[in-house]
């Protein structure tokens, strides 16, 4: 499972109506009300009450604070945070309201670098939100999170125990710019898809796509989407780790990856759902078979109008038309690959000496090279199941 738990800590004045508030928004796992960004050990409620107006020459005074844990795969960290800044006023300094004193300072105590990030890039959008209405300059403490202490016990969940308790409203008014509109539904695809479950700020899910969907050119179709987006589906894998690969034919899961997958792994088990174990392309692919001499897709491969040969799997360019001859070999011949396109790796199996030719992207077996070809020239045999046929006409300027 890649669902990812995190903690943030926030200080908007009295704990109490700050707790209460997170802990009413969905994917919130848990709040804590507590002390923090002082620099004594083990405070009580006491201790920042007592030096919450002169603390002693070097006393920094922990703020009255509260410890956020949330599914990062349910509730972002930028969700959290502006819900922080529309649920106080963070331009009033040691203060919320009629709460006076650095124990009630606005504060955000970040726990990884994308907090930080978002907290000071939320900060100057909100100020400027603020400024047009008429406020001051924000005030609010945003630093690393040192250590949070837990509040006394009678100060957790004090406003279940004590529904009538103080809980002031200390927000202006002023609200970030509306959100987007909800992302659109998709419904399922006629034939086999691959659908990418993805979610913000899931850094293993940009790293998928990096790596992988980015450069994806394959014929079946493919989709990076967001799990509320489906409609229509018929899915078993839960959806709670990102991302989650789905291998899907007429809108019914076939089988499904959870969580990062290598090129190596996605073309794989793309060649498992696409051309299927128990083909000849498949053996060729992924077990370094060889088509039959002559084979039925070599005898509509090797005289072919104008155009190029893809790997059938990452549709990527390997051979062009114009490179190809007729060697009476059987297989189809080739003078080069496309620069850049193969990988060529030396191969002694079955006691002879060659040298295998590999799609540099999803590490397919293609065939061999060979120096026999006309003019002293290199023979690449390719193996023709492997391949798919493209026009020139229709090649992507």
């Amino acid at each position: 499972m890649y669902a990812k738990q995190e903690s943030i800590v926030f200080g908007a004045g009295c704990f109490w109506g700050v707790e209460k508030h997170f802990e009413s928004i969905p994917g919130v796992i848990d709040v804590k009300s507590g002390y923090a960004g002082g620099n004594y050990q083990n405070p009580t409620y006491n201790t920042v009450l007592k030096y919450r107006y002169n603390p002693p020459k070097g006393i920094v005074n922990h703020t009255e604070s509260v410890k956020v844990i949330f599914d990062n795969t349910k509730v972002d960290a930028k969700t959290l945070i502006k819900e922080f800044w529309e649920l106080h006023n963070p331009t009033q300094g040691n203060r919320q309201g009629n709460d006076i004193g650095n124990n009630y300072r606005s504060a955000i105590f970040y726990t990884n670098e994308n907090q930080k990030r978002i907290a000071f890039e939320t900060k100057d959008e909100y100020q400027k939100l603020l400024s047009k209405a008429g406020y001051g300059k924000i005030t609010t403490q945003i630093e690393p999170l040192d250590k949070f202490y837990d509040a006394e016990d009678y100060h957790q969940n004090y406003l279940q125990k004590n529904p009538n308790g103080y809980c002031p409203n200390h927000a202006t008014g002023v609200k970030f710019e509306k959100q987007k509109k909800a992302l659109p539904f998709i419904e399922p695809l006629k034939d086999k898809e691959i659908v990418v479950i993805d979610a913000p700020f899931c850094p293993y899910c940009e790293k998928f796509k990096k790596d992988v969907t980015s450069s994806y050119k394959g014929s079946l179709p493919l989709r990076t989407v967001q799990k509320e987006q489906l409609k229509g589906f018929s899915i078993s894998t839960n959806l709670n780790a990102t991302p989650t690969i789905l291998f899907i034919q007429d809108g019914k899961e076939i089988f499904s990856y959870r969580g990062y997958m290598d090129k190596k792994e996605f073309y794989k088990a793309l060649g498992s759902f696409k051309l299927g174990e128990d083909t000849e392309a498949y053996r060729v692919a992924f077990k370094k078979g060889t088509d039959g001499r002559f084979c039925k897709q070599y005898d509509i491969f090797k005289n072919t109008p104008d155009g190029v040969f893809v790997d059938k799997l990452s549709g990527d360019v390997l051979f062009d038309t114009r490179d190809r001859f007729n060697s009476h070999s059987g297989w189809l011949s080739f003078y080069k690959a496309v620069d850049g396109s193969t990988i060529e790796k030396e191969d002694n199996s079955y006691g002879m000496r060659r040298v295998e030719v590999i799609a540099k992207k999803s590490g397919i077996h293609l065939g061999h090279v060979f120096d026999d070809a006309p003019g002293g020239r290199q023979r690449f045999c390719i193996n023709a199941t492997v391949l798919d046929f493209v026009p020139r006409s229709k090649i992507d300027k």
